[in-house]
């Protein structure tokens, strides 16, 4: 049990890249984490880290020690759940990062929450990058590509971007046949909290050009509010399809230009590596790849 205490130190340590924040979270001092993994490097023979006065990284050996020791823990989490599942249904918290789109993703999350009440779930809606391990995530939910090695990942489903207004809207300043015509319409756009730069609308006349600037009516950093003033008939939106899907079967929106609409997204859910499925991320990731896209996306 004492190597084991040992390699958990050096894993977190290997994830973490402090020994200040390993420290922490076990709350003990950087020396005493210093003081073990140094203690495990003179029982193994090879020097695990090259440290530095900022910070601590892996050297060639400790990099392949880190996948083994990825591995006994990952067995030894799966033989914990097999019995663990014996005992009932799969409860407790669930901490999830979701982007601040994914607030229109409510009626899947809702769905989940009725189909497993004994699981609390924890979720924290930002644009940022968050840290998945440092930050204490179960899992997160993102778009675009997969870049940290120590993440799991599953692909959620993809969406594609839509130009929507009230058919109210198009009676009055008229249906734009080609990208070009937008000029002389009434614009919404989403500007990007993280970064405060106006998402760009994917869109490109016959030539292939992209089209360049576009009339701004209003702009927003969440939204919502972008959905809520297309279906009030105050302009066009460029908004992604699973945002608007149920509004479009209704009729409260229509969407425009579709061939013209050349940009999408793959939403991903990603978590630890070093850590095994537990019940409750296990039926919540299968919960979200079977329901979140289901019936109108591709």
């Amino acid at each position: 049990m004492d190597s084991l205490g040992a390699l958990n130190v050096f894993v977190q340590a290997a994830e973490a890249r402090s020994f200040t924040a390993v420290g922490r979270q076990l709350g003990v001092s950087s020396s005493a984490v210093g003081k073990a993994v140094a203690r495990l490097e003179e029982r193994l023979g090879v020097r695990l880290f090259h440290r530095s006065t900022r910070a601590i990284t892996l050297t060639p050996e400790g990099s392949l020690f880190l996948e083994r020791c990825r591995r006994i823990f990952c067995e030894i989490e799966a033989a914990e759940l097999e019995l663990s599942q014996t005992r009932g249904h799969p409860s407790g918290v669930l901490k999830v990062s979701l982007p601040l789109v994914g607030m229109l993703m409510m009626p899947t999350l809702s769905a989940f929450m009725r189909a497993w009440p004994d699981i609390e779930l924890d979720l924290d809606f930002t644009d940022r990058l968050v840290d998945v391990i440092e930050e204490g995530f179960d899992a997160v939910i993102r778009t675009g590509e997969a870049g940290d090695s120590r993440l799991m990942t599953r692909t959620l489903g993809t969406f594609r971007y839509k130009l929507v207004g009230a058919p109210d809207y198009f009676a009055e300043y008229g249906i734009p046949r080609e990208p070009v015509d937008l000029v002389h319409h009434r614009c919404l756009h989403h500007r990007y909290p993280s970064t405060g730069k106006l998402e760009k609308w994917g869109l490109f006349d016959e030539a292939g050009a992209a089209l360049g600037d576009i009339p701004r009516t209003a702009v927003s950093s969440a939204i919502e509010p972008l959905l809520s003033m297309a279906e009030r008939g105050i302009g066009v939106a460029y908004l992604p399809d699973f945002a608007v899907v149920d509004r479009l079967a209704a009729g409260t929106l229509v969407s425009v230009l579709d061939e013209a609409v050349q940009r999408g997204g793959t939403f991903r859910i990603l978590w630890p590596s070093s850590r095994h499925l537990s019940p409750k991320l296990r039926v919540f990731v299968d919960h979200m790849a079977e329901t979140l896209f289901s019936g109108h996306l591709s």
